[in-house]
């Protein structure tokens, strides 16, 4: 009891800095640091990790050694995955794949004149967009650029178009998702396995349901702030999306498809024989969309090589930014494992009646607390996947029952924070406050949520 008291002050108190802007690595990893030194000092016979690692003939040594093992595997693993998507999408952005995919699949939405049927359809054209455009701030602003001035020129006000948009990568759908692949490694699957037959057929009820209430709630808010549906064709003239000078041939559209094609189709699912994985397939799609701008490009050889560096700067800003972060809120959860408090809260849990599902529940709360205070739903997330194979070890599910609850809870909570970068982007965009967005996200995305719980319950085993 002792020890988990010790737990929670210390989760409380990195909580508490977290939110009041400290950078989250170094939190998470000072965090774990404490709760290692309080179990090697006064709770050494309770832990098993001390035990698991090679040690150096000294605890204190012991600690930075379970540090170096958590960098070594992730990094070797899924630290190289999320940072070779990460590049990979960099490069797809630079050449211009990007924003030719992203016009191509907002065009039709143009053509049509029923302005909040369009805002509904375009939540569902983002979220397949988010599987090949993995950054949620990065989808939006892609967005911003082609879908926004549609919306807005049909009559839907700049408020619940910007709503919109900024809940387009919730769900965080696909191998390129940094939060898919740590879910899929965590439960110890492939990506593409989790992906086809975990997170398509849950997101096939959720996002109808989101669609529904988004065009609900944004004739509601729409008609309770006194805007007036009143098609403007001259506002915002730039719908197209791209400038002259960034206009690239059509089929590089079809190039950020490239790598998801080919990891499903050689997989488990289909030809089983070969199989690819995330990072070969990234590289393939990298070394074609460079071998296609040397062929567009082909008197500018010199800054086509030059470009092609943004692949790897890409993967450089991916450790940067989500790795360190894996890695260091991996360590504050061993800190949480190693001091015992995991083992007491799923003992009081059972002990009180709670199965699976509840469990999840509660889970799912602190993910969503997490993500909503930071505005983060990477870290949120981050923070409790690697409890899920504890708390689900005595469960005939696994631990893919509460990991895909909690992966796509922290998406829909992140926006749902009034602090996202995703949410402070669009609402810059339409010139409101974030509040005033968070306000029009919260019924759809709250519905979503209650689709996902219901889902988990009836489909994934979750009792």
């Amino acid at each position: 009891m002792v020890a988990f008291l010790i737990a929670m002050a210390v989760t409380a108190f990195a909580g508490t800095l977290v939110i009041k802007k400290y950078q989250p690595q170094t939190v998470l990893l000072l965090a774990g640091l404490a709760l290692f030194v309080t179990t090697a000092l006064f709770f050494p016979a309770q832990s098993i990790l001390f035990k698991e690692t090679e040690t150096s003939g000294w605890a204190g040594f012991d600690i930075f050694e379970f540090i170096h093992q958590i960098m070594s595997y992730r990094l070797a693993g899924l630290g190289l995955i999320i940072m070779a998507a990460g590049g990979f999408a960099k490069y797809m952005d630079h050449i211009g794949a990007t924003q030719a995919m992203v016009n191509i699949g907002t065009r039709p939405l143009a053509r049509m004149r029923a302005p909040y049927l369009v805002l509904a359809l375009g939540y569902a054209v983002g979220q397949v967009l988010n599987i090949f455009i993995p950054s949620a701030a990065g989808l939006a602003m892609l967005l911003l650029v082609t879908l926004y001035p549609t919306l807005v020129r049909l009559g839907v006000s700049k408020a619940s178009a910007a709503a919109m948009i900024g809940m387009t990568s919730v769900l965080d759908l696909g191998p390129a998702s940094g939060t898919a692949n740590l879910a899929a490694h965590t439960a110890n699957m492939d990506v593409a396995i989790y992906f086809a037959q975990y997170q398509i057929p849950a997101s096939l009820f959720i996002v109808p349901v989101i669609c529904v209430l988004t065009y609900f709630s944004a004739k509601y808010f729409d008609r309770r702030s006194g805007h007036i549906v009143d098609p403007d064709p001259t506002a915002h003239a730039v719908a197209d999306g791209e400038s002259e000078a960034q206009r690239v041939p059509g089929f590089y559209a079809l190039l950020p498809i490239l790598p998801l094609t080919l990891i499903l189709v050689f997989s488990k699912l289909l030809i089983h024989q070969i199989e690819i994985g995330v990072v070969t397939a990234m590289i393939i799609g990298a070394v074609l969309g460079l071998f296609c701008e040397m062929v567009r490009k082909r008197r500018e050889l010199q800054a086509v090589f030059k470009g092609f560096m943004t692949f790897f700067q890409g993967m450089g800003q991916m450790f940067s930014s989500i790795i360190s972060l894996i890695i260091c809120a991996e360590f504050f959860a061993a800190g949480l494992t190693a001091i015992g408090a995991i083992d007491f809260m799923i003992g009081a849990a059972q002990g009180a009646g709670f199965g699976l599902f509840g469990m999840t529940l509660v889970t799912c709360l602190l993910v969503a607390v997490t993500a909503i205070l930071t505005g983060s739903g990477n870290a949120a997330f981050f923070s409790f996947a690697g409890l899920a194979p504890n708390v689900a070890a005595a469960t005939a599910a696994g631990p893919v029952a509460l990991l895909l609850p909690l992966q796509f809870t922290a998406g829909i909570a992140r926006s749902l924070s009034p602090v996202s970068g995703v949410i402070i982007a669009v609402s810059e965009a339409a010139g409101c406050s974030p509040i005033d967005i968070v306000k029009r996200t919260a019924i759809p995305l709250i519905g979503g949520l209650i689709v996902l719980f219901v889902y988990t319950a009836l489909f994934v085993g979750v009792k």
